[in-house]
């Protein structure tokens, strides 16, 4: 138990900074509402009507985009560790994350040659 008593107190004054954070914003946030506020924002797409629901297609860049943010924001995630502890790595592990690396230029290279970059 004695170990884990760091993370609980960790834990505790993350919950503590998280619902007191939500109760100052309600207690002392403005509370004028108007109709552009109460509506709904969907990308920079304005609603045909307010009145009546039509659904629009997405362009399908929307996602591309969203799914190369998720893949170098991976990329980041295991290479942030790979730096901290490079010195006691050795040299296997230089060697896989090059390669990890490469595949995910590849992927990028891909997806340039593609037109995905390209915002029309």
């Amino acid at each position: 138990m004695n170990t884990f008593a760091p993370i609980l107190v960790l834990g505790g004054i993350a919950f503590v900074f998280a619902v007191s954070s939500v109760a100052i914003a309600v207690l002392i946030g403005p509370r004028k509402f108007n109709r552009a506020k109460l509506q709904a924002y969907e990308c920079g797409i304005e609603p045909l009507d307010g009145n009546i629901v039509v659904p629009l297609r997405f362009p399908i860049r929307y996602y591309v985009t969203a799914m190369l943010f998720i893949i170098f924001d991976i990329e980041i995630v295991f290479l942030y560790p790979w730096a901290v502890a490079f010195d006691g790595l050795g040299m296997f592990a230089l060697v896989e994350m090059l390669l990890f690396m490469a595949t995910v230029f590849v992927a990028y290279a891909y997806v340039w040659r593609r037109g995905g970059l390209n915002w029309d």
